[in-house]
């Protein structure tokens, strides 16, 4: 046994989805929305690969570190899993975006290109809050 870990999908349950009826009796998805139905049945996931897709890079990182401690002894997973833990609670003020290179490029997401890349990202938000009530909501002054 080489001690990777799994990468099949594993889908919690496949469950109808019923949207609520609406005036003449059919469900109405243009006035309920799909999410609405999803959130009042409690779904979890709506597709299979839904879940793995969501684990994916914690997947990737575990057989990283399997493959770490099966190539050059337990140290290293260990090592880079300290990195990691001290990398991740290091922050900005709340009013300075940061971009999380040093934890990116531990995990190696340094050179991928996703989504939340270009969409929606939070360095190109033109709302800037004020500083002094930021960081006293964040240790909870406020």
């Amino acid at each position: 046994m080489s001690g990777y870990p799994s990468l099949r999908p594993k889908s919690d349950a496949s469950q109808v989805v019923d949207l609520p009826k609406g005036l003449h009796g059919v469900p109405d998805a243009m006035m309920f929305g799909l999410q609405a139905s999803r959130a009042s049945q409690g779904l979890k996931s709506v597709h299979p690969l839904q879940a793995t897709e969501e684990q994916w890079q914690n997947n990737v990182l575990k057989m990283d570190f399997a493959m770490l401690k099966n190539s050059q002894g337990i140290h290293a997973p260990l090592k880079l899993q300290m990195e990691i833990f001290a990398v991740s609670r290091m922050q900005r003020l709340p009013c300075l975006h940061s971009s999380n290179i040093m934890l990116d490029t531990l995990t190696g997401r340094d050179d991928l290109i996703g989504f939340e890349d270009f969409l929606n990202n939070p360095a190109d938000s033109e709302v800037m809050g004020q500083p002094h009530a930021m960081m006293e909501r964040k240790l909870g002054l406020l």
